[in-house]
């Protein structure tokens, strides 16, 4: 072996190495956690929703049951990824769609989710839910923006959600 190599080798081998990207929980995620328990509360015509949150998988992610009125139930599960948190959501409409939030530092006030593909959609004309948006006024009142899209038109149900006491 030249010097040359041996040293790039020698290097290479020595050289720290990058840290994983944290999965630790951030503050945003605990804010999903603390969401844990029954809600209950009206979409933007007065029709009555439900919701309930649960900490799943040993603490690693947070499973949502939204069921809302003239609507089958819904479940999306949000786990940490990397800076950001996911989102898969499972839709009577046989897609689930992939979002993806990344706060900002500290505690957040809301949480913007991104589409990032779907399994079980051939292709994005047809319909599923495109971003989520939800918003934390406090510990006890939320609000939920889901934006549907179908041939490239967006239209949204907001559903606002008073936490029940236990």
């Amino acid at each position: 072996m030249t010097k040359p190599l041996a040293l790039v080798m020698l290097i290479l081998v020595l050289a720290p190495l990058s840290p994983p990207q944290s999965s630790s929980p951030s503050p945003a995620f605990h804010k999903l956690e603390a969401l844990a328990g029954d809600w209950e509360g009206k979409d933007e015509q007065g029709n009555k929703a439900k919701t309930n949150f649960r900490i799943v998988a040993g603490n690693t992610a947070v499973m949502e049951t939204l069921t809302a009125s003239g609507m089958e139930e819904m479940l999306t599960l949000y786990n940490v990824d990397g800076d950001g948190i996911s989102l898969v959501h499972f839709c009577p409409t046989n897609n689930q769609p992939r979002m993806r939030a990344v706060p900002g530092e500290g505690e957040p006030k809301e949480l913007v989710f991104s589409f990032q593909g779907a399994t079980n959609l051939p292709n994005t004309a047809i319909g599923h839910e495109h971003k989520m948006v939800m918003q934390f006024q406090d510990k006890d009142h939320i609000t939920e923006r889901w934006t549907w899209r179908k041939d490239g038109k967006d239209s949204d149900m907001v559903y606002k959600f008073v936490r029940q006491s236990n």
